[in-house]
């Protein structure tokens, strides 16, 4: 079984990331590992193709999502640097499960912890879910997190290789 040194975490700044944050730091500091959070901010514009006129101000609103998504990945990684000194935080652009793949693919050594909506029934449908699509896609190994399960999540209580096993 492959070392860990990386650890990426896809967060978007919904409900659950908090609880995400925690649960990736928690695996990352039993390991040695070191945090990556990744945001990607999605382009309005790809929504723009569909209309028939491109309004050039699109542009304008693409870079001003992406500077609020910059600043709430510096505060996460600012309130995360006490718990897990190191981490970083990356935010890209485009569509989200195709960002996160493309920016694993050529990473070693490297665990994504996801969390997922729960989406099921035609919400899936219509939404799609970015979870799936990344387990599909990436060639890394996956730990998918899901905030729905408890009270907060799930507690690692014993040693990660006793609970860990590889496929």
């Amino acid at each position: 079984m492959q070392n860990i040194e990386q650890i990426f975490v896809p967060v978007d700044f919904h409900q659950h990331t908090d609880e995400l944050v925690a649960f990736a730091v928690n695996i990352a500091n039993k390991l040695g590992a070191k945090v990556t959070f990744l945001h990607v901010a999605e382009h309005i514009t790809e929504m723009a193709r569909y209309a028939d006129v491109y309004p050039t101000s699109f542009a304008a609103i693409d870079e001003e999502i992406f500077g609020y998504a910059r600043k709430k990945m510096d505060g996460l990684v600012a309130n995360t640097k006490l718990d897990s000194p190191g981490c970083s935080g990356e935010v890209l652009k485009g569509e989200a499960a195709d960002g996160i793949v493309d920016f694993v693919k050529d990473k070693d050594n490297c665990l994504l912890v996801m969390g997922t909506h729960g989406a099921k029934g035609i919400e899936k449908i219509m939404l799609g879910s970015v979870a799936e699509r990344v387990l599909k896609r990436a060639a890394c190994p996956i730990l998918v997190f899901n905030p729905y399960r408890g009270e907060r999540g799930y507690q690692i209580t014993s040693p990660l290789n006793e609970t860990l096993q590889p496929i």
